[in-house]
């Protein structure tokens, strides 16, 4: 078991790579223009976080702007809590893109205060997540959200309050699919594609605010349909 807690103050660079069951990591950054190194970072020579191996809790908390978090993760039962509060973060994970474990019971936490974040989160990206959960809690305007999840019978809650916010999602996989949408704001983007092969998948958005544009596909395996 590896257990590392991290603190740092501006303009920091952490790169980890750790292999290995059991992990329990918790990392903290404060201030502006920071890394957690990913496979696109740019910053100096960084090469990607890498964390394998199975039963894993990630505790990530980044308070600024301008920050990063990038990188891999290969885990089965793997516990996420990723806290982002500030401005022009970009935010860039695939969770066991090489079917390793297969990123089953996946729980993952996701909670951003703040405007202009892009955030792009692929999970089980060839493999399948079975029974995974995913919370967003998202408060701010001018934010991109891109998520994909290879899913059996996964779970996503979604809540936004703020303007200008855009979220695409797609989940697709074997077996069905739970979304659900709750917003407040004007001037929303919500592109929704639920792909389950022949079996069911469960939706409901509740939006309040004006203008915007909202495209919902389902389909599993029927004829190619586009908004």
């Amino acid at each position: 078991m590896i257990s590392a807690s991290l603190l740092y103050g501006a303009d920091n660079e952490i790169y980890i790579d750790q292999s290995g069951a059991t992990l329990n990591l918790d990392v903290e950054q404060l201030g502006s223009g920071n890394i957690i190194g990913g496979a696109d970072a740019i910053a100096g020579t960084m090469t990607a976080l890498d964390l394998d191996g199975g039963t894993q809790t990630i505790d990530i908390n980044q308070i600024g702007s301008s920050n990063k978090f990038l990188g891999d993760i290969t885990a089965d039962n793997f516990v996420g809590f990723w806290e982002f509060d500030g401005s022009t973060n970009v935010f860039n994970v695939q969770v066991d893109p090489t079917n390793t474990y297969g990123a089953d019971g996946s729980n993952v936490n996701v909670d951003v205060t703040g405007g202009t974040n892009t955030f792009t989160l692929d999970l089980a990206t060839t493999s399948l997540a079975s029974n995974a959960d995913v919370d967003w809690i998202i408060n701010g305007d001018g934010n991109t959200f891109d998520f994909n999840i290879n899913n059996a019978d996964a779970t996503n809650d979604v809540n936004v309050d703020g303007d200008d916010n855009t979220i695409n999602f797609t989940g697709q996989g074997f077996a069905g699919g739970y979304f659900k949408l709750t917003q407040v704001g004007n001037s929303r983007t919500f592109n929704i594609n639920q792909l389950s092969t022949q079996d069911n998948d469960w939706l409901r958005i509740t939006s309040n605010g004006s203008n915007g544009t909202i495209c919902v596909i389902q389909n599993d395996q029927g004829t190619g349909t586009s908004c």
